[in-house]
């Protein structure tokens, strides 16, 4: 049941940000073939990866289920680094990415920091940008 409310949460995201932005397609970060958010609460949601993580991060469409979250089609995105303690945002790379080897870019980051993931079309939203290090 747990895990039945955190789809249709993340859907309702996905439907919010459609509506907000205009016919926007929704889009999640994944890491491999999981979606990194992994956890809605009605405090937020849980975006976070520890900085021993590896794997291809990526940022996909999505079909949301009741039982599930799927990556369909990569997107292109860019990557950023916002310091913990500045709140300054630095780019990882000037470059589009349809995939990311994530241990490249949490060679760049400390704990706290948090990874910013921006698509570089205006069709996608990504309601989930900002990835907490671990």
């Amino acid at each position: 049941m747990k895990k039945l409310n955190q789809i249709i949460i993340a859907i309702f995201c996905c439907c919010m940000s459609t509506l907000s932005f205009s016919q926007h397609v929704c889009s999640a970060a994944f890491l491999g073939n999981k979606m990194i958010v992994d956890k809605y609460t009605d405090k937020g949601y849980k975006n976070q990866l520890p900085i021993s993580a590896s794997g291809l991060l990526t940022v996909n469409t999505v079909d949301l289920s009741p039982t599930a979250s799927k990556a369909i089609d990569k997107i292109p995105f860019k990557v950023a680094i916002k310091d913990k303690a500045t709140q300054t945002l630095t780019m990882f790379a000037s470059e589009n990415f349809l995939q990311v080897d994530v241990k490249k870019v949490l060679d760049k980051c400390k704990k706290g920091d948090k990874i910013v993931l921006m698509t570089t079309e205006k069709q996608y939203a990504l309601p989930h940008n900002e990835i907490l290090v671990q």
